[in-house]
């Protein structure tokens, strides 16, 4: 059935007891030549905004669907809302979950009650997993994205931002089946044609992005990104045809960028927002879109990360913005050059974190030795200053 915006008004009154009405944050320093904002979707029930369409699409199954039990894919978000909604409604509930799901996720969804099936590969996989069973056993399926009621209840985000901030003149939203923004877009181009909304991917799995500049659905061979709850391979036909009709523009973004983003949540905002949740973000950061001087919503639309998994992206982030850097340069082998090195980061206000010491290398000269040389900086204007101080100084830096 196509969507209808009273659905998505029925959705917002279903969901009214149960999901959180996010806040919208101001974050000027994301972004000091647009008006950022953020709708914290992390801070939603299940740490996503999946609980919202998963939770709609099971209530209203009829009494024999929800007899038969429900099913479902997901890289870890959706599971979740399935196992919440599922548990609320006195329903069984299988959830199919990429062998590679964070454990955070993978621990979160048994939580949740519902019973857990791991799959090796990615998203694709999972879902291929789920229709085997479902037709095996007869559960009710329930679309992480390509499906009316989940795009509806996905669609109340867009409700609860007009409602919050009625001059957003800008929404970014994340992309990786579509649902998210398939709804988004519907609710506020139907009530707000105005408004721009924008969506974003990972550069490791632009299957949309490919999609809608191709003009037919793209299956992507294979994906790879920090951002695993947008790593899909091929967008849904139903989020593909709404997406073409409401979404102004798609860009994507790096891993590092992602990464970056996540930090600058992390430290400005003392929000944590996983690899998916963080892409809008990166997106504003790096000035991919026409948001200058835009009153612009990001959406951050979930926070379910591993610790461990959190930390190399923290990492990865310090190095994208210039916070962490590595000198490898070239000495004479004799007492005091290190020192010398040493001595200059100093004076440049370098704090080295650790000196790696290398006498066999075969491209040093042969009374000579390679050093790595890892620091914390303040940016990358602080690293060219180093650099520059060092070569000053006679080092020969390689890197």
């Amino acid at each position: 059935m196509p969507l209808q915006i009273n659905e998505i008004f029925n959705a917002s009154a279903v969901l009214k007891d149960v999901a959180r009405k996010t806040t919208v944050i101001p974050a000027p320093k994301i972004n000091p030549e647009a008006d950022i904002f953020l709708k914290t979707e992390n801070l939603q029930l299940t740490g996503s905004f999946k609980l919202r369409g998963a939770y709609y699409k099971i209530s209203q199954l009829s009494d024999e669907e929800k007899a038969r039990g429900v099913i479902a894919c997901s890289a870890g978000n959706h599971a979740q809302g399935v196992a919440l909604g599922a548990t609320h409604n006195g329903i069984k509930a299988l959830i199919c979950l990429p062998a590679g799901a964070p454990i955070s996720k993978v621990e979160a969804t048994k939580g949740y009650g519902a019973d857990v099936c791991l799959v090796p590969g990615v998203y694709d996989d999972a879902y291929a997993k789920a229709m085997e069973l479902q037709k095996e056993h007869g559960y009710t399926f329930v679309h992480p994205f390509d499906d009316p009621l989940v795009i509806a209840g996905q669609g109340t985000i867009g409700l609860e931002i007009l409602d919050q901030m009625p001059d957003v003149e800008a929404v970014i939203v994340p992309i990786g089946g579509g649902g998210l923004i398939a709804g988004v877009a519907f609710a506020i181009k139907t009530l707000r044609p105005e408004i721009k909304v924008y969506g974003v991917q990972a550069a490791g799995a632009p299957s949309m992005f490919q999609s809608i500049h191709e003009g037919h659905r793209v299956h992507l061979d294979r994906v790879q990104t920090i951002a695993d709850g947008i790593a899909v391979k091929e967008p849904g036909e139903l989020t593909f045809e709404l997406i073409k009709q409401y979404v102004d523009e798609i860009v994507t973004v790096t891993d590092e960028e992602t990464a970056a983003a996540i930090l600058a949540l992390l430290e400005q905002q003392k929000l944590v927002a996983e690899g998916a949740g963080a892409v809008a973000v990166a997106a504003a950061m790096f000035n991919k879109l026409p948001i200058k001087g835009k009153k612009t919503i990001c959406l951050v639309s979930g926070g379910n990360v591993d610790v461990t998994t959190l930390s190399r992206i923290v990492n990865r982030g310090l190095t994208k913005s210039g916070r962490k850097y590595s000198f490898i340069i070239d000495l004479d082998d004799k007492p005091g050059q290190l020192s010398g090195v040493c001595n200059v980061v100093a004076d440049q206000g370098g704090n080295i974190q650790s000196v790696t010491h290398e006498r066999v290398n075969t491209a040093a000269e042969i009374n000579g030795c390679t050093v790595r040389v890892e620091m914390d900086t303040r940016d990358q204007a602080h690293i060219d200053s180093i650099r520059r101080a060092l070569i000053a100084s006679g080092f020969k830096v390689t890197n």
